[in-house]
């Protein structure tokens, strides 16, 4: 595995440098959740137990099993949408929960909003490794950390053609190598949060933070993190979701090529 990559800020070019920035100090964690009633109990009070952490949201994203009760239970705040909308769209109702939290505290202290910590369901109790993720962004490091995964216990069953997709698509429209392109386990300011916005639809929201991140000469960090979390295997099912992963990662590259901005700009 390569070492972690930073871009300096403001380094490509036409990007202009930003100013200073406020640094949170706090992190709220959001959990997509679709179907996760046997997991989602553990992933949240494993990542209740980050010391940064102040705030845990699941959004359920119109799951048939009881994901929202059992997540409840376990802590968290939950919102739910009541079909499945993505899991763009379910990161961007959570941001957007956090936000309206923040908005209701009594005495509000002029704190900066909090960091947004985008944790997979399926993590179990090594969600609290994510921990890693939080600190280059609480201590000003980084505007986006990327977890990187170690080889799971179990081998997926696909062939590469979604990461190749996503790394090569990345490196052509930025410059930069990512080691796992579509981890879902990242670590941003809100000010990053809402650079990014409108985010990509579906499958293709990781691919679509960092390219337009990096984009707008913001700070991307990879992290190793210890995060074990269920594998796609090999069945029809899997292959239904590989190929919807990469029809969206496919879209998002394609949105993001200069031609087809100016185009959508018109």
């Amino acid at each position: 595995m390569s070492p972690p990559q930073e871009p300096e800020r403001g380094g490509r070019p036409g990007v202009p440098e930003r100013g200073p920035v406020a640094v949170p100090h706090a992190v709220a964690v959001v959990i997509p959740a679709k179907d996760e009633a046997d997991r989602i109990a553990s992933t949240v009070r494993a990542a209740a137990a980050i010391p940064s952490v102040d705030l845990v949201v699941v959004v359920d994203d119109g799951s048939h099993d009881q994901t929202a009760q059992v997540a409840r239970a376990a802590g968290a705040d939950v919102t739910r949408h009541e079909r499945n909308r993505g899991k763009g769209a379910t990161m961007q109702t959570g941001a957007a929960y956090v936000a309206r939290h923040e908005a209701a505290l009594v005495g509000v202290d002029g704190s900066p909003p909090r960091a947004l910590l985008f944790v997979d369901a399926d993590l179990g109790d090594s969600a609290r490794n994510t921990a890693a993720l939080t600190e280059p962004v609480l201590a000003g490091a980084a505007d986006m950390t990327i977890a990187v995964l170690p080889p799971q216990e179990q081998p997926g069953g696909g062939r590469g053609f979604v990461v190749r997709l996503a790394r090569d698509g990345i490196e052509k429209a930025t410059g930069w190598t990512a080691t796992q392109p579509l981890s879902g386990m990242r670590c941003l300011t809100r000010e990053a949060f809402g650079a990014a916005l409108p985010l990509a639809a579906g499958w293709g929201v990781e691919v679509g933070l960092t390219i337009d991140l990096l984009g707008k000469g913001l700070r991307v960090l990879e992290v190793p993190c210890d995060l074990h979390h269920r594998v796609t295997g090999r069945d029809l099912r899997s292959q239904l979701h590989r190929a919807a992963q990469y029809r969206d990662v496919q879209r998002a590259l394609l949105l993001r090529r200069p031609a087809v901005r100016r185009l959508l700009r018109r």
